[in-house]
């Protein structure tokens, strides 16, 4: 069974898949619109996805604010999770996210990635840093 992981952003969706024993997860591909309201094109994608991966799951980030609370990018995200279960019929999680394009990034300056070629990848590492979170807790809780 496969896991979907994603990074919901203003203008970005960082995508990454869980290998099919649900382990490790991998970055795939970063999608990207010219408006945040154009999301069409971005759940047609996804769509796409699912399908190539057999995807049985998703996994969205949860921006919440760090004092616990649910500002507006947190309920554009819920709202983006309406939109996937209905598109897609498969139920979508929600995953606590805070703090993970700051450890994505964190990883890019060890790696010695440059400061101009970090925001090519952060999306994409940060959706493995949230897929990654949820399949351990997976394996923590023995399912």
């Amino acid at each position: 069974m496969r896991i979907m992981g994603l990074d919901f952003g203003s203008r970005t969706v960082g995508v990454a898949i869980s290998d099919p024993l649900g382990i490790t997860a991998q970055g795939i591909e970063i999608i990207r619109r010219e408006r945040e309201s154009m999301l069409r094109h971005t759940l047609s994608r996804l769509e796409e996805l699912i399908v190539e991966y057999q995807v049985e799951e998703i996994v969205l980030g949860f921006p919440k604010n760090m004092n616990d609370t649910v500002g507006e990018r947190a309920q554009k995200s819920l709202e983006f999770k309406d939109k996937l279960e209905r598109r897609t019929g498969l139920p979508v999680t929600m995953w606590d996210e805070r703090l993970t394009t700051v450890a994505a990034d964190r990883a890019m300056i060890e790696a010695g990635i440059r400061r101009e070629n970090r925001k090519e990848y952060v999306d994409k590492l940060a959706a493995v840093f949230i897929l990654q979170g949820y399949l351990d807790s997976l394996q923590h809780r023995g399912e």
